[in-house]
């Protein structure tokens, strides 16, 4: 709606891409997407937010994550601890999954890194260049979310070569092979169960973890991303509707 506000009457007859971050709200499967428009390309970043959209009249395209982080940080694992990367957990708790978190942290070592954590107990907000590196020192990173897109925090541990132990929703099933790049399942339990594994087996941590840099190098590599983006911007600039602008 603001495009009435920002571009002119010429700008608007551009080549127009409308990129999509998020799942579907309030529901997941009858929820109509804003954007209503046939000469408007829609790039949705996972599959399953295509998938789970009402997309209308809007051609889609999906262009998935990639990551770039300094290639010089590796996974250690060397402190006996799991870590969870999300910002202001507990004030959306039921899509973040604040309450698997805590059931995880009674029953595993477990700690929390992002904006607002430090109201619980967490670590609190580390400066991104620095995240990584801090990350890499744990077991394993756990993704308690229960229903948003694909978390970044998981491409990059995959990335730095840690083990993931995540729910088994939205997009994850795609990303992680269960018990080889990492550990997913919908029961709590299995999650657990799948922690503590990691705790007390560090070379199957390791192994797991390097099984998953491999997989994120392939899936959300820079090269591909890349490509993605620029058959993406060829397609909004074949829309015949913009034939006309030279």
């Amino acid at each position: 709606e603001d495009q009435f506000e920002i571009l002119s009457d010429e700008q608007r007859l551009l080549p127009k891409i409308y990129l999509e971050h998020n799942t579907p709200k309030p529901d997941a499967v009858n929820t109509r997407h804003p954007v209503d428009d046939p000469y408007i390309l829609l790039v949705h970043v996972t599959h399953y937010n295509r998938l789970m959209w009402d997309n209308g009249r809007t051609p889609t395209v999906v262009i998935e994550h990639s990551v770039a982080i300094d290639p010089s940080i590796r996974y250690s694992g060397h402190i006996e601890r799991g870590i969870t990367v999300i910002n202001g957990m507990q004030k959306r708790p039921r899509i973040a999954g604040y309450d698997i978190f805590q059931h995880a942290q009674h029953r595993t070592p477990l700690e929390a890194v992002g904006m607002g954590t430090e109201e619980f107990g967490g670590l609190g907000d580390v400066p991104y260049r620095d995240l990584h590196r801090r990350v890499a020192e744990y077991r394993y990173l756990f993704s308690p979310i229960r229903y948003t897109s694909l978390p970044l925090a998981v491409i990059e541990a995959m990335t730095i070569g840690m083990p993931v132990v995540a729910l088994a929703t939205t997009e994850l099933p795609t990303v992680i092979n269960n018990g080889v790049t990492g550990f997913i399942s919908c029961d709590i339990d299995k999650l657990i169960d799948a922690m503590q594994f990691l705790l007390t087996n560090p070379d199957e941590a390791r192994r797991i973890g390097e099984n998953a840099r491999v997989a994120a190098g392939v899936r959300f590599g820079l090269d591909r991303f890349i490509h993605d983006w620029q058959h993406a911007f060829a397609l909004a600039r074949s829309n015949t509707r913009y034939a006309h602008v030279g």
